[in-house]
C-alpha cells in the first residue's frame, strides 16, 4: 500500500471515503492511512493461487463489499485482484464499479509456460466482471485491448513518483561523497547502482559478470535490497574477484541519497510491469542502463537497452557509461523525460476515472 500514499492522501483530503482491505503479513498497512480516517480490513489472500485462503478471501470481499455499498472498487496485483472481482459480481450488478490496475501481466513475450497456463486464464475470465481495466505499460495495453474483455481498457504510467523528492541540489551532493568513502569508492571511480529483491528475475549476476568481464578496477557495483540470492551473489563476487568492489547494501530507507552517491543506475531484469526504481533513477538525473523488456522500454529509449541475458552487451554498455561527460547528458534527458510519470499527473489520471462517480473508495 505504500505505492498509493499519494492518491489517497489527495482523495481523502477532497471529502471522499476511502478503506483498505489486504493481507498485512509481512508488510502491515501504514498508520497514516488510518489517521486519514480510513478503515483497515484484514483479508487472506495469497500471492499463490492454489492456497485455500484465497477461497476465503473471497467471502471476506463479498462481505466488506456489501456492508461498504461502495461506489468505486479498486483491486491491484493478481490473485487478490481475481478474489475481488469473484466477489464483486452481485455489487458491479447494484451499480459498484470494479476498476484493476495489472502492475504487469504475469504472462508476457518470453515468460514461462506455466504463466501462461495459470495466469492467462484467470485474467481473461476475470476480465468478463472488470468494468476498468488499467494496464502500466504499451505492451500489456496492446494484449489487453486485443484479447481481454473488461468494459474499458485504460493505459496509465504506473503508479507515479514524487519527482521533486529524487531532484539533486548541492546541500546533498556532501553526502555523495561520504557515502562513497564509506564504500571505498573514490569521485574518479565509477559506481553502478541496482536496486531491487536479490532474486532471479533482477538477474544481478549479469552485471557482476560483466564486471568480471571489464577487468577495469575503478568501476563498483553497489545493490540495495534482501533476498534468497544474498549469499550466491556473495560467492559469485568472490569466484569473480570481485569482491571488494561489489557492495550489497541490504533493505534502505534512504534511497534519494543513494541515487545521489551512484554514477549509473542499472537494471538487467527479466521481468517488470514498470519499475519505480529506474523511473526514481532517472528523475534523480542518473543515466541509466536496463535489460530490453516490457516496461523498461517505455521509459527508456532502445539504445540505452540490453538483452537481459547478453553478458557482454551489458559490458560494452557499461564500459560507454564511465564517459561523465556523456552520462552528465544522458542524465538530463532522463529528468526531461520522466516529468509525465510524475505522481501529481497521475494521480489526477486516475482521480479522473473515480469522479465518474460520486465517491471514491
Amino acid at each position: 500500500m505504500s505505492f498509493f500514499t499519494s492518491l489517497i492522501r489527495d482523495l481523502t483530503e477532497r471529502g471522499h471515503i476511502v478503506d483498505i482491505a489486504a493481507n498485512e503479513s509481512g508488510s502491515e498497512v501504514a498508520d497514516c492511512y488510518r489517521e486519514w480516517g480510513c478503515k483497515i480490513y484484514p483479508l487472506s489472500c495469497s500471492r499463490s493461487p492454489l492456497k485455500i485462503d484465497n477461497l476465503k478471501a473471497v467471502n471476506q470481499i463479498r462481505h466488506i463489499a456489501e456492508e461498504g455499498q461502495y461506489d468505486v472498487i479498486h483491486c491491484h496485483t493478481p490473485i487478490a485482484a481475481m478474489c475481488t472481482r469473484l466477489a464483486c459480481r452481485s455489487a458491479r450488478k447494484k451499480g459498484t464499479t470494479v476498476i484493476y490496475t495489472a502492475h504487469g501481466f504475469h504472462f508476457y513475450k518470453g515468460a514461462p509456460l506455466k504463466n501462461w497456463l495459470i495466469f492467462y486464464p484467470v485474467e481473461w475470465i476475470c476480465s468478463y466482471w472488470t468494468d476498468i481495466l488499467i494496464t502500466i505499460n504499451r505492451e500489456d495495453y496492446a494484449r489487453a485491448q486485443k484479447h481481454m474483455h473488461a468494459k474499458r481498457v485504460e493505459y496509465i504510467p504506473g503508479v507515479g513518483i514524487d519527482t521533486k523528492l529524487f531532484s539533486l541540489n548541492s546541500v546533498e551532493k556532501e553526502k555523495r561523497k561520504e557515502f562513497r568513502l564509506s564504500m571505498g569508492v573514490g569521485e574518479e571511480d565509477t559506481l553502478l547502482l541496482s536496486v531491487g529483491e536479490l532474486n532471479e528475475n533482477k538477474n544481478h549476476s549479469a552485471v557482476i559478470r560483466a564486471l568480471a568481464q571489464l577487468k577495469n578496477p575503478h568501476i563498483h557495483y553497489a545493490i540495495a535490497g534482501v533476498g534468497d540470492l544474498q549469499d550466491s551473489l556473495i560467492n559469485l563476487s568472490k569466484e569473480l574477484k570481485l569482491d571488494s568492489r561489489i557492495h550489497l547494501l541490504g533493505f534502505r530507507t534512504d534511497m534519494p541519497d543513494l541515487y545521489k552517491a551512484a554514477d549509473v543506475y542499472i537494471h538487467p531484469s527479466f521481468r517488470e510491469g514498470l519499475p519505480v526504481s529506474l523511473m526514481e533513477a532517472m528523475a534523480s538525473g542518473l543515466p541509466c542502463i536496463a535489460s530490453n523488456i516490457r516496461g523498461n522500454r517505455d521509459l527508456l529509449e532502445d539504445k540505452r537497452l540490453v538483452e537481459p541475458s547478453d553478458i557482454s552487451g551489458f559490458a560494452k554498455k557499461i564500459e560507454e557509461f564511465t564517459d561523465r561527460d556523456f552520462c552528465r547528458t544522458v542524465g538530463i534527458e532522463n529528468k526531461s523525460r520522466i516529468n509525465k510519470f510524475d505522481h501529481l499527473e497521475i494521480n489526477r489520471q486516475i482521480s479522473a476515472l473515480y469522479n465518474e462517480k460520486r465517491h471514491a473508495v
